[in-house]
């Protein structure tokens, strides 16, 4: 029995460049190749665990995760040949041959593998970041594209869970060859725009301090800092009245639900101006008339059989009110972080 085993071991399969590949040594080299797959799999399972209960080194684990399930799986292969009975050295020829068909054939998947390596590398975007992909910018106005936070960067998709629980696939190449908007980069917040109207002849001192009171007293809002502050900007006169932009800080974990971010300041904005029983606008339409029959002014409303109104008094001169656009204009411009500071002459 036990000849038997040895015959059906030693039994040779085939030749290649001198080497004889036997029954035993494919077997052996199956065998190292699925305990270099399960290893994989055991010790990427153990370092996503660890990185799901680390908050600052979840990105540098799971590089570390991808390297050994990677390198592993490469190590067992290489292994696997050589104990199959396979010379590599002689291989080089056949190997080469084998990757320049790879790569004619292969093309698309050869590049999104090298590109996940580049994202995985160049951390630039990790997992955990909250990302916008496939926004565009027309004249002034940015259309916003797909959002979500990065879940997990395979070797050929980025898996991007949106805030509706939607898993978007996303090939890697697309993170690289176009332009993505990473929210939370370096683990930071960003200033947001908060559009609002009033009507016309709305005190504006008093719309700025109700807006900045209830914008400050929110829970999703950061601590305001010297180059962190709410503002109110006056950005225009509309058909219906003025038109604000409440400029506020959000807290990081406000920035990754952007919808939901908006509309919750939005909600607060409209409290505020009714708390103040500031007026906000309702569309209306002014029809005016410059002559009646011939006549102008008073003499077009003594045609009509009208009084004219008496002319209302003017108001006092309003007192000045805090411009915060004025004030963020002569505030001077500090150097980004990664750059030093010129030297001063």
């Amino acid at each position: 029995m036990l000849d038997q085993i040895n015959q059906i071991d030693q039994g040779q399969l085939f030749r290649l460049g001198g080497s004889v590949v036997t029954i035993g040594g494919v077997l052996a080299g199956l065998a190292i190749l699925v305990l270099a797959w399960v290893a994989s799999r055991l010790v990427s399972r153990a370092l996503c665990r660890l990185r799901d209960r680390s908050n600052r080194s979840a990105a540098a684990l799971y590089v570390l995760e991808k390297l050994a399930s990677y390198g592993l799986i490469v190590v067992g292969a290489f292994w696997a040949l050589s104990v199959a009975g396979l010379n590599l050295s002689s291989l080089a020829v056949f190997a080469g041959a084998l990757g320049i068909g790879v790569g004619l054939g292969l093309q698309g998947v050869v590049k999104e593998f090298v590109s996940g390596l580049f994202l995985i590398f160049d951390r630039m975007v990790s997992v955990g970041d909250y990302v916008e992909i496939g926004g565009a910018m027309t004249g002034t106005v940015r259309a916003e594209g797909m959002r979500g936070v990065i879940t997990e960067i395979g070797p050929r998709a980025v898996r991007i869970r949106t805030n509706d629980n939607v898993n978007v696939l996303v090939p890697n190449s697309r993170l690289i060859e176009q332009p993505v908007v990473n929210w939370t980069l370096k683990g930071d917040t960003r200033r947001i725009h908060i559009p609002f109207a009033v009507a016309y002849g709305a005190d504006r001192g008093k719309v700025r301090e109700a807006v900045l009171a209830a914008a400050r007293a929110s829970p999703f809002t950061s601590s305001e800092s010297e180059d962190r502050r709410c503002q109110v900007w006056l950005v225009g006169f509309g058909e219906r009245g003025l038109e604000f932009e409440l400029l506020v800080w959000p807290t990081r974990e406000a920035v990754k639900r952007p919808s939901a971010m908006h509309a919750a300041y939005t909600w607060v904005v409209a409290d505020a101006l009714e708390a103040a029983g500031i007026e906000t606008p309702v569309p209306q339409t002014d029809l005016r008339l410059r002559s009646v029959f011939g006549h102008e002014g008073s003499e077009g409303l003594a045609a009509l059989g009208l009084a004219a109104a008496p002319a209302a008094p003017r108001p006092a001169p309003a007192a000045p009110t805090v411009n915060d656009a004025a004030e963020d204009l002569m505030h001077p411009d500090d150097p980004p972080e990664d750059e030093p500071a010129p030297p001063r002459r």
